[in-house]
């Protein structure tokens, strides 16, 4: 086991609100777009929440080897074949002969839709008024003739690894993990472990997940999570501004292909980045509350940085260039992200700029951490930093750099990306340019 091996990203994807390849998605990003808009996939006209950030226009068919192989998947898992198509691309694994059993693939992957439909008429035809409860014959009978087994199979979050494996002939280790929005961060993070550990030469690894259905915008509501601004959607999610009330609810996927360094060289790959510390923490508190003191978030910050070797007190220069902010817009999250990245950074803090691609993505839950991982990758490369939009009065409160309502020109090295979960799950990953003597 060498825990020193070096972590590349050869290849990228993703498909989101704003577009499902990455230089159109970045220009939208950088350019202070907005991806919310009405509900179109049901009728939201009595729910306290009428808007998301829903992917547009998007064919997995066109992704894929055989389509029909595909047809009865999730939402979620078409989302992942189209961003893990980009990354397997980019990357040229399929060019490169490399043993299947040595590639993995490590996913946050969210659950498929419902059926909602024919589940709530086989739930109205099995109701027994008289007896006032449901009859499970009935109920049976209505949805052996309406439901379908094979995309009921696929609500299951495992069937998306199911899926990318067919596709892509990977039969190495495959796993899942979800853990709310902080799934696909510790996805990457444990990917690279992996890969250390010597265990998989080629990990593809991200998240994908969809919530813009009947049920997923009630949970929300209900929990007072998502916004409920009326008027213009595209204004309705404001990290660090004083009258934030909530996020928007996004949907997508992303995914990276990682490699250890020697393997990458030897088959003649072009890094794009490399993944040097990834931290992991529970706040052990409350299933939806963050820890008020942020102890959770920055346990994760500090032992990501450790692991990439970076003092975060360093007085010289910033520690790190840009922190991809969690950054949901909610009141208790934006304050408790603030205070987590003073407690770690003390008196740098202030010399970091933060932002939020929420404000223009929504909240992709467990495939948000990779989009904003991608980000952080995006900008090194570029150059510039993706702003908050929408922050207009930012709250007195929360007093660090928040990059708003436009990109930024900056020389960017190294990129920090956070990404805290209900359940108190705090993911973090630090991400630099690669050059090939950085040892």
């Amino acid at each position: 086991m060498n825990d020193h091996q070096r972590i590349v990203v050869t290849g990228m994807g993703w498909v989101t609100p704003l577009g499902h390849d990455i230089e159109q998605v970045w220009e939208r990003l950088v350019g202070s777009e907005s991806g919310m808009a009405p509900i179109t996939r049901f009728n939201a006209s009595t729910f306290p929440t009428k808007f998301a950030a829903e992917v547009k226009d998007y064919e997995y068919e066109s992704f894929v080897d055989d389509p029909s192989v595909h047809e009865l998947a999730g939402l979620n898992t078409k989302f992942a074949l189209g961003a893990a198509r980009q990354a397997w691309n980019q990357s040229a694994l399929g060019e490169a002969g490399v043993d299947p059993r040595r590639v993995g693939i490590y996913l946050g992957a969210g659950e498929g839709v419902l059926d909602f439909d024919n589940f709530t008429l086989s739930n109205l035809s099995g109701w027994d008024d008289q007896l006032g409860r449901v009859d499970g014959r009935r109920w049976a009978e209505t949805a052996l003739k309406e439901m379908n087994a094979i995309r009921e199979i696929e609500q299951e979050p495992n069937m998306t690894l199911s899926h990318l494996a067919r596709e892509f002939a990977v039969r190495g280790p495959c796993y899942n993990c979800l853990t709310a929005c902080a799934a696909s961060t510790q996805a990457i993070g444990e990917a690279c472990s992996m890969l250390r550990r010597g265990e998989t030469d080629v990990m593809l690894a991200g998240g994908t997940h969809t919530m813009i259905h009947v049920l997923g915008v009630t949970g929300f509501n209900r929990l007072t999570a998502l916004s409920t601004s009326d008027g213009d959607p595209t204004r309705a999610s404001r990290p660090f501004d004083v009258t934030r009330n909530g996020f928007v609810m996004g949907e997508g996927s992303g995914m990276i292909v990682l490699e250890n360094y020697e393997h990458a060289m030897k088959r003649g790959a072009e890094p794009l980045a490399e993944i040097i510390g990834y931290g992991s923490s529970a706040d052990a508190f409350r299933i939806t509350d963050i820890h008020p003191e942020g102890r959770g978030p920055a346990a994760a910050m500090s032992m990501a940085l450790a692991q990439a070797g970076i003092d975060p007190a360093m007085k010289d220069a910033p520690p790190v260039d840009y922190i991809s902010a969690h950054g949901t817009g909610t009141k208790e999250n934006d304050s408790i992200e603030t205070l987590a990245v003073k407690r770690v950074f003390g008196e740098n803090a202030h010399r970091i700029p933060m932002s939020s691609i929420k404000s223009m993505m929504g909240h992709l839950i467990a495939a948000a951490g990779v989009v904003e991982l991608i980000t952080c990758i995006q900008a090194i490369r570029h150059g510039v930093l993706p702003p908050t939009i929408n922050l207009e009065h930012q709250d007195p409160d929360l007093d660090l750099d928040y990059v708003p309502n436009h990109s930024r020109q900056a020389d960017i090295t190294t990129c920090m990306s956070n990404s805290f979960g209900f359940g108190g799950q705090n993911d973090t990953l630090v991400v630099t340019r690669f050059q090939t003597d950085r040892d």
